[in-house]
């Protein structure tokens, strides 16, 4: 009979203060830098975490499954580099320190080491020795070198536009950092402001980061695919229009060159220069009221399907390139003043937008490709596809790809136009205008214009600011510390100012991987050597809230690192991994809702191995964990059970486990080769059921089988020490222990399935008939699903209940097959 094991026999909280205090004394998982070190190098990473707080749930998730790869690697004798370190600048520790009269250090540093402590509970395999904080001087210099280098390149310039700004924390954002209209930060809704600003222009890398794309197989598809998207590459023709009364023609881009025949108006972006250029004194008054209103609406707002169209007549007519056509030129809200040139042909017929413009104001709708659809002007239904060209001379009966080729030789032949492919793209907007950020190394000299600061004075490290000094005032706060601001000139010694803007803090977070190959390293960012020997990362574990943000700004740092000959690799990540959330109650924790857990109290009630084991068997790594609907007391029970297992099997360490109980070894080793499988292919979460499988199997052979001095019970609790070392480390620990085994679990090394072992002569399929077993059949582990199925169907068993064909058969060979009557 099988026996119950009491929770009460298992004290985590005793075998984590055991082990805590030897893994702290034997710092077991440093990666070795020895060159005569033998073993295949491996780099896990998992995204770096912010200091806000202690751990929360998404963290006892996130590092829960990294670390299980990390042990992985390690068990299977790989040299693992699996670093730490925080994320350390931004707006929280810069509001805490306003609220506070603070530094924002304070909050911060003291925060990273109540994560480090509560990290070295959570027994994640973490080489301390390579701990980084992006907010130290010696990392942060090196986020300056780096922006030299992007300007010397010409990959770092300022230049005046509208830009993104939150009015809640007074700075500027990248487009990446605006949702649905609002601050990812904050939730505030953004607004449009003028503002001279630094960026990077990765545009110029917009094409490589597509193309390289195809370096990664093992990523996502929706991850790739947001990517995509977002830099969103289109072909098309720039078209050059003439503008009455402006000499210089106006570029528009298109990705409908072959409707060019069907342009009857011209709309320019409101908040571009060049409606307030050409609109006449006649028009400007109602123009700049209506500019003004403008401003107040986010992008997203503006572009919005369902919103009423509006806008105002400029005076001014454009030539249409193919026909000589007068049409006129509109300022209106849907266009956006930074997509093209800010300024398209407005084809109502087969636009949805420009047709429902049109017909608000009354402008003409002409019908230039034969869809076989009603006339847009009267349905109101724009006919965007494809059809056959009418009404536009040369083009008339030629298809749209046809169509395309041809009109944009005519355009080229006659001068006013060329082929042109366009990005979605936008150059990445990286000054803030916040302290708690990385000083921009340029000085502004009167004389000299923009002068990088030298690299031997860097860092520029920031002033001695705190609490009110730190308040939001639509400037940067260091632009109020005169003495840090006001300095000579590198180049003329005359005097000059600092940039007082500081780097959003995604610049952090671009190269932080490389740097942990050498943390220490004072010659440049990284030592390259080291990058090579390490680099590219074989696995980032992370959300996928950051598939566009810090992703595509790693993989541009990458590339211009590439091409600065600091790296041998154009990609960063080899292998993407993203995990879910941890909600509770069907819902997104939240203190509003109070329906937040904390994962402390967690640990205190069920253990770290109980709270982790939890995260791993909920479910894939990239479905979300409902904690009301799990058990980290169920995982308690389990550990106790199988540390039972660990500590009761009685046979001497050495003794050959081919003395022991056949049945039982059978069981072992499939297990071994179904769990290494299982965790190659990340299915955690069904490993862990194997294991438990394996106990049981176990806990049986102890107590009505060959019993627990049988060698077969101590292989199968060896192989349990070793595969759920992943999951619960300190159980693990212990019972590897108690099983008289000595040096650390974590590196026994990887069970090996024995082939022999693995032979099946049958197996059991159940046969379900709407969802009630109704026989269980012997057959063949190989056998196809067709053979399956036709025995299935053939059962006596199973044919009273089958009046009639069945509508469907599912088959999950050679184990289940499911009848639907």
């Amino acid at each position: 009979m099988q026996r119950t094991v009491a929770v009460s026999e298992y004290d985590p909280q005793a075998l984590q203060a055991k082990w805590q205090q030897r893994w702290e004394e034997q710092d077991p998982y440093r990666a070795s830098e020895d060159p005569a070190d033998p073993r295949e190098r491996r780099y896990m990473l998992d995204m770096f975490p912010y200091p806000s707080g202690d751990l929360h749930m998404g963290h006892g998730e996130v590092f829960a499954i990294g670390d299980v790869i990390a042990r992985f690697w390690m068990q299977q004798g790989y040299n693992v580099l699996h670093p730490i370190g925080w994320d350390s600048f931004g707006l929280p520790a810069e509001n805490a320190a306003i609220r506070r009269n603070a530094h924002p250090a304070e909050w911060t540093y003291a925060n990273i080491e109540t994560q480090a402590t509560s990290f070295r509970r959570y027994a994640v395999s973490f080489d301390w020795s390579r701990r980084l904080h992006t907010s130290d001087s010696d990392y942060y210099r090196w986020n300056q070198w780096l922006f030299n280098r992007f300007f010397e390149r010409g990959l770092a310039y300022r230049k005046g536009g509208l830009v993104n700004w939150c009015p809640n924390d007074q700075t500027v954002l990248a487009n990446e950092q605006v949702v649905a209209g609002k601050c990812e930060r904050c939730g505030a809704d953004v607004i449009r402001r003028e503002l001279t600003q630094w960026y990077f222009k990765i545009t110029d890398y917009a094409q490589r980061l597509l193309d390289d794309m195809d370096q990664l197989d093992s990523w996502p598809e929706r991850l790739l695919t947001m990517q995509r998207n977002w830099i969103g590459r289109s072909e098309g023709a720039d078209v050059l229009f003439e503008i009455e009364g402006r000499d210089e023609p106006v570029h528009v881009y298109t990705t409908r060159p072959d409707t060019l025949f069907g342009a009857t108006f011209f709309v320019v972006a409101a908040d571009a220069a060049l409606a307030d250029e050409i609109v006449t004194d006649e028009h400007r008054a109602g123009f700049e009221a209506y500019r003004a209103e403008v401003a107040k609406l986010s992008d997203i707002e503006r572009l919005a399907t369902d919103k009423e169209k509006t806008g105002v007549f400029l005076g001014r007519y454009a030539i249409n390139p193919v026909n000589g056509e007068r049409i006129p030129v509109w300022a209106a809200d849907y266009v956006l003043s930074d997509y093209g040139h800010g300024a398209i042909m407005a084809v109502p017929a087969h636009d949805q937008r420009d047709l429902d413009f049109a017909l608000k104001f009354g402008l003409p709708v002409k019908v230039v490709v034969h869809t076989g659809l009603a006339d847009p002007g009267e349905t109101g239904e724009a006919t965007p596809g494809e059809g056959t060209l009418v009404n536009s001379g040369p083009l008339d009966g030629l298809s749209k790809v046809e169509a395309i080729a041809r009109i944009i030789e005519i355009l080229e032949r006659d001068g006013r136009g060329t082929g042109a492919v366009n990005f979605r793209l936008r150059d990445w907007l990286l000054s803030r205008q916040r302290f708690w950020g990385t000083p921009i190394p340029i000085i502004h000299c009167p004389d000299c214009g923009e002068v990088p600061v030298p690299d031997e004075q860097l860092p520029v490290t920031l002033p001695d600011m705190r609490g009110e000094a730190l308040a939001p005032k639509g400037v940067s706060p260091l632009a109020s510390a005169t003495e840090w601001v006001n300095v000579e000139c590198p180049k003329c010694s005359g005097p000059a100012q600092r940039d007082t803007d500081t780097m959003d803090t995604f610049v952090d977070s671009s190269w932080y991987f490389l740097r942990y190959c050498s943390p220490g390293y004072t010659d440049g960012p990284f030592d390259p050597e080291q990058v090579r020997k390490w680099g590219p990362i074989d696995q980032y574990v992370g959300g996928i809230e950051h598939a566009v943000l810090h992703l595509l700004y790693s993989r541009f740092f990458t590339k211009v690192l590439h091409d600065m000959g600091m790296v041998d690799f154009t990609e960063p990540f080899i292998r993407m991994l993203n995990q879910g959330q941890v909600i509770n109650g069907g819902k997104s924790m939240s203190k509003s809702l109070g329906n937040g857990v904390d994962l402390g109290q967690q640990i205190d009630d069920f253990g770290v191995d109980a709270v982790r084991l939890t995260m791993i068997f909920a479910g894939p790594p990239e479905d979300d964990i409902d904690w009301a609907d799990v058990s980290p007391a169920a995982s308690q029970k389990f550990l106790a059970r199988v540390l039972r297992v660990m500590s009761e099997a009685t046979s001497e360490p050495g003794v050959p486990f081919e003395r022991g109980d056949v049945e039982l070894r059978k069981v072992t080793h499939r297990t071994i080769d179904e769990v290494t499988r299982l965790v190659e292919s990340h299915r955690f979460n069904v490993a862990v059921a194997r294991m438990m499988e394996l106990t049981s199997a176990t806990r049986k052979a102890i107590d009505s089988g060959p019993g627990p001095a049988d060698p077969a019970v101590r292989e199968a609790a060896e192989s349990l020490a070793i595969m759920l070392s992943l999951v619960a480390p300190y159980t693990a620990a212990e019972g590897w222990e108690r099983l008289g085994r000595t040096g650390p679990v974590a590196f026994a090394g990887w069970p090996v399935a024995e082939p022999e072992l693995l032979v099946q002569e049958s197996v059991t399929c159940v046969v379900q008939v709407a969802g009630k077993v109704r026989d269980r059949l012997e057959v063949p582990p190989g056998i196809g699903e067709d053979d399956l199925r036709a025995l299935a169907l053939a059962s006596e068993k199973v044919a009273p209940y089958l009046q009639n064909a069945p509508r469907k058969v599912i088959v999950r060979a050679p184990k289940l097959v499911n009848i639907v009557p």
